[in-house]
């Protein structure tokens, strides 16, 4: 376990919503030099400047975080794999010593909230430090915090810095985004047989479902009226139809583990 494999040289992590705390163990499971490949930390992507949309995205986000009361980060329990994700960032203030923001998302809480986005709240060395609603934008000296969610975890949660490279963030050893992580540093070759399948899980039903569709939308009168009417070739069994859902379901679930999302194939299992 090291505190230390997201610090850079010179980077500085201000305290926006209180005074700076006292010292924080965590466990990543990481070694001093992760290995490389999908793991747990991201290659920086080249510093870019956001566009517009963006810029107002990340300050609309800004304005719904509020200050954490100070209480400390409880500890991740044997039986939150898939219900909770807990995410650090170890990071060096402007006076030199490091420091560690958690990031603390309950996707039980966040499924019984109103609307179902539910709340990401941030940790500074194990005390609350700020709470937003999903998706969260945690202003921070010298970057930002981004956390997104679906139904299945956790899509995004990255450090940005101000120049436009993000990080990902270091997932608890004991997550299920950690154990998936660890998996993958182990069994690499295992870890890409595992997305690849997860990936059949979702396109195969995607392109059965397809034809279907344009049966449904055939049975409209207006349609029907225009075009005439259309027969799908494929005629799936509705026991066949749960299974494939099902399979699609846990496919995305395995892609949150990983921090993956595609808009079209993960909201096609979403829904």
């Amino acid at each position: 376990m090291t505190g230390d494999t997201l610090s850079r040289p010179g980077s500085r992590l201000g305290s926006k919503y209180g005074p700076e705390r006292h010292t924080f163990s965590f466990d990543t499971g990481l070694a001093a030099e992760p290995s490389p490949g999908w793991g747990i930390e991201e290659p920086p992507r080249e510093d870019r400047d956001p566009g517009m949309f963006e810029k107002w995205r990340r300050r609309r986000a800004a304005l719904r975080v509020k200050p954490g009361d100070g209480r400390a980060l409880k500890p991740y329990r044997w039986w939150q794999p898939t219900s909770r994700s807990l995410f650090y960032l170890p990071l060096r203030n402007a006076d030199g010593r490091q420091v560690v923001y958690a990031v603390d998302t309950d996707h039980v809480k966040r499924f019984f909230s109103e609307e179902g986005k539910g709340e990401a709240h941030l940790y500074l060395d194990g005390r609350h430090h700020a709470e937003s609603e999903l998706p969260a934008a945690f202003p921070v000296e010298g970057g930002t915090i981004e956390v997104a969610a679906t139904d299945f975890g956790l899509k995004r949660c990255h450090y940005v810095t101000a120049e436009g490279a993000d990080h990902q963030l270091v997932p608890d050893r004991r997550s299920g985004e950690g154990r998936r992580a660890h998996l993958h540093r182990e069994r690499p070759a295992l870890s890409r047989w595992i997305a690849v399948l997860s990936l059949s899980l979702l396109v195969v039903p995607a392109l059965l479902l397809i034809p279907q569709l344009v049966e449904a939308a055939f049975q409209l009168p207006p349609v029907a009226q225009r075009l005439g009417t259309f027969t799908s070739p494929v005629q799936l069994p509705f026991w066949l139809n749960v299974v494939l859902g099902l399979g699609a379901a846990t496919a995305s679930v395995e892609r949150a583990l990983r921090l993956r999302y595609n808009w079209l194939l993960d909201s096609a299992a979403q829904s």
